[in-house]
């Protein structure tokens, strides 16, 4: 069976970076849209009511506006902003969130992709409050370095074609405290409160490190570094695109340096853990165009589908 596909928003990162990978798969059809008609409501609704799936890659009031378009029963739509991540009738795009999590994904006709940040927070932190080491009420905190790519059109071109001297610096942002990722952050983990999290761009195209430090004393049961390390590893055995790394995690720096763009053009998310008895410091590493944004959304399209998790990816 052919699948017609329409990805609304095919102009911006997202929505090329998806166009790329679906011209890797067959079985599927693409439609486009020509780029005068793109903001044309009438154009868009029709392509939307006539494709099996649809990809929003818009800003969250314009998603909105394309999932009120669906008049029929058997569109599917997967939405990569942040207007349906915490919305009871959607699913949650993150197929190794918990066993059951490919289900629901497989059975449902509305999909959020999470947020590149969230993913790799969501992925280091559940797994300990599911099996009880972290308790609920813990207040974490965690840094995430990531390339410009990951602001979209705007701020690529600012740092492409800008040599302002503040641009060669990593630039804190977010320090209000109220990041739009931080209400997935904290349902998909189980916390009782989010994390206090502070988001930083570096002057590079691509490329997320989220890291997290962690106190034992406050954990709920007695553990190491190793042991977290090894219940992460077992945690993530079976998942295609989930790398826990050994927890000599020493041998895999660069001269005691950590590179975090290893993983991009690519939909693997790497774990480390780092430390000793008394303090713990995870670390996830991913390409924010990757597992962090695109290759999420087609990974669940390919769930959706029927077809093969790792198909376009790999």
């Amino acid at each position: 069976m052919t699948y017609k596909i329409f990805v609304d928003g095919q102009e911006g990162t997202t929505g090329l970076k998806i166009h790329d990978y679906l011209s890797k798969i067959s079985d599927i059809e693409v439609i486009e849209i020509a780029s005068d008609q793109r903001k044309d409501y009438e154009t868009r609704k029709a392509l939307i009511n006539e494709a099996d799936l649809v990809f929003l890659c818009l800003p969250d009031d314009a998603s909105r506006d394309s999932v009120s378009m669906v008049t029929n029963h058997t569109t599917k739509i997967i939405d990569a902003s942040t207007a349906f991540r915490t919305n009871d009738e959607w699913t949650y795009g993150l197929p190794e969130l918990h066993k059951n999590q490919r289900e629901n994904i497989r059975n449902s006709s509305r999909v959020s992709v999470p947020g590149c940040h969230a993913t790799g927070f969501i992925l280091a932190i559940q797994p300990l409050v599911a099996e009880g080491i972290i308790p609920k009420e813990y207040r974490t905190s965690c840094y995430s370095l990531t390339g410009y790519s990951g602001g979209g059109k705007k701020l690529i071109s600012e740092y492409k074609n800008t040599n302002r001297d503040e641009l060669f610096a990593p630039r804190p942002y977010g320090l209000n405290l109220n990041h739009k990722h931080l209400p997935e952050m904290q349902r998909y983990t189980g916390l009782h409160t989010a994390p206090l999290f502070t988001p930083i761009v570096g002057n590079y195209y691509q490329g997320d490190a989220v890291t997290i430090p962690l106190f034992p004393s406050l954990f709920t049961k007695q553990v190491s570094a190793r042991d977290i390390q090894e219940l992460l590893a077992a945690y993530y055995q079976d998942e295609r695109f989930i790398r826990v790394m050994p927890y000599e995690s020493e041998a895999y720096l660069e001269d005691g340096f950590f590179n975090l763009t290893q993983c991009n053009h690519t939909n693997y998310l790497d774990i480390f853990v780092f430390g000793h008895n008394d303090e713990v410091l995870l670390t996830t590493r991913f390409d924010n165009l990757g597992k962090g944004a695109s290759g999420a959304a087609i990974q669940n399209m390919n769930i959706m589908l029927g077809f093969d998790e790792g198909e376009g990816l790999e």
